[in-house]
């Protein structure tokens, strides 16, 4: 009997399924975003509206269409991984022709219903996508260029669709995310040290370009990156966000001024305090300690995912709960570095915490995929 034969005949039925839930993930996934419907509550002046309250109904809808992806069985995911892939590409698309303008880029797609950011669906199907190609792929040929150059192919697309829009957080998340999954497929070595090497030479040839005959970017872009290394240069400029996110982070100490006692985000110095930086709000009102409790449950959300991934005995599975923690790990780590000025401003939410509708259906649908991953492996 073969693997997904077995795997039919052993599934459980019914509301046995709801038992065979990942219930340790599901309260975990649960109990973070109550620390963002608390935080987004708090960055209202002490109000449900115009912040908490959609983001509560959003988080409902979301935790239904986490159940209904995880009653579904795993390998029917894999099998419309193409067909997934493909409509967010046309999603993209559509976003390039007819998307609404927000904040100076063209991201979303209103389908009447729910406006739409079709990159943030491509992070989830990309992985799958991704996952049912390896599955399917011989292992002699996953270190073969031709057998290389398709996955780079179906990464680089999106990524550079999304660039465009333009979208600098989540076309990284795309390519690190992607390349995650690659190595994890166990595709050679040396192509990620190649990638590396070169990187840093692009690096390298971007500073040493500047003010000559062959400069590279533009002076707006050096600029950026002046700014970035050092905020103070242009305090109430380009450096603004940071430089008073900085302020947020350090003035809450070790405990926190409070709940609801944060100056920078009451007194709105702090930017974007319900999307971007909201972490930072939840710094200066609960300290390093808030912080790394935050961090903590993330943590422990990682760790549930790859305990999925090592459990199940199929490599669809196993790839696609992977990778979902790659993309998970990214989202935190990125907006966190963000917001210490370790990393320059991209744009990046932080998951289930950030005000949002597009990230946080995907995610609890990227975790219902972890679930019917746990749900339906043989037992």
């Amino acid at each position: 009997m073969s693997y997904l034969e077995y795997s039919v005949k052993s599934a459980p039925s019914g509301l046995r399924k709801i038992l065979y839930l990942n219930w340790p993930l599901t309260i975990l996934v649960v109990t973070v975003a109550g620390v963002g419907f608390l935080m987004l509550y708090s960055v209202a002046g002490g109000s449900f509206t115009p912040w908490a309250e959609p983001q509560i109904k959003r988080f409902g809808a979301g935790f239904l269409v986490m159940l209904g992806v995880a009653m579904v069985p795993i390998w029917f995911w894999r099998n419309i991984s193409v067909v997934a892939y493909g409509v967010s590409i046309l999603l993209l698309l559509a976003v390039a022709f007819f998307g609404d303008v927000g904040m100076g880029a063209k991201r979303w797609i209103d389908l009447g219903f729910i406006r739409l950011q079709p990159s943030e669906l491509t992070k989830i199907t990309m992985v799958m996508l991704l996952a049912a190609y390896y599955d399917w792929l011989p292992a002699k040929r996953i270190s073969k260029p031709l057998w290389v150059a398709l996955p780079v192919l179906l990464i680089l697309l999106p990524t550079f669709m999304v660039l465009r829009q333009p979208d600098l957080g989540t076309s990284i998340l795309l390519l690190f995310a992607g390349g995650g999954l690659m190595f994890l497929a166990g595709v050679h070595w040396a192509y990620f040290a190649a990638v590396i090497v070169s990187g840093v030479g692009l690096v390298v040839a971007v500073f040493e370009s500047r003010g000559t005959t062959w400069q590279l970017l533009k002076g707006y872009q050096y600029k950026r990156i002046d700014t970035f290394l050092d905020p103070g240069s242009d305090p109430l400029g380009a450096g603004y966000h940071i430089t008073q996110s900085k302020i947020a982070l350090g003035s809450g100490g070790w405990t926190g001024r409070g709940f609801m006692q944060g100056t920078q985000s009451r007194l709105n110095f702090l930017p974007e305090k319900h999307t971007d930086f909201i972490f930072t709000t939840l710094a200066e009102e609960f300290g390093f300690v808030g912080g790394i409790s935050l961090l903590g449950l993330y943590s422990l959300i990682i760790i549930f995912c790859v305990a999925t991934a090592i459990a199940t005995r199929d490599r669809f599975s196993s790839l696609v709960t992977s990778g979902i923690a790659i993309t998970f790990f990214l989202f935190f780590a990125v907006n966190m570095s963000m917001v210490m000025g370790l990393v320059p401003v991209v744009g990046v939410p932080l998951p289930l915490v950030s005000y949002g509708g597009s990230v946080m259906l995907v995610l609890m649908a990227a975790f219902g995929l972890v679930h019917s991953a746990h749900i339906h492996r043989p037992r």
